[in-house]
């Protein structure tokens, strides 16, 4: 469960870290060379924080509680919440944006799936 929570949690604080980035500068998160419109951005950047500081938060918590279901969805979920923001990258053409998210997705995942074995193994 040690490996799960220290990636889970590394993962979410990354992922918040990002958010509460773009809300304070978006210049930050955008491509180099776009023009910042104030207004879009800044809507845009409340919405990531909006999102990724609760998942953050219960993550936090399921770790802390040391919830094995808990940290099994939210780990599964902040997985797949990576996979997407790899995408995102691919759309803006930056490869950081896209070799960054896929390589904590794969160790999200690989996490998740040594959790997920482990639990198995109890129950046997």
């Amino acid at each position: 469960m040690r490996i799960a929570s220290l990636v889970t949690a590394i993962n979410v604080l990354v992922a918040g870290g990002f958010s509460i980035a773009g809300l304070v500068s978006p210049k930050s998160i955008l491509p180099p060379g776009r023009p910042l419109r104030q207004m879009p951005s800044l809507i845009f950047a409340m919405y990531a924080v909006a999102r990724s500081l609760p998942i953050a938060i219960v993550a936090l918590i399921a770790i802390y509680k040391r919830s094995e279901s808990g940290l099994l969805m939210l780990g599964t979920l902040a997985g797949f919440i990576q996979l997407l923001d790899a995408g995102v990258g691919l759309v803006q053409h930056d490869p950081e944006k896209v070799i960054g998210p896929l390589v904590i997705a794969a160790f999200q995942f690989f996490a998740v799936y040594l959790l997920n074995m482990s639990a198995r193994s109890d129950v046997e």
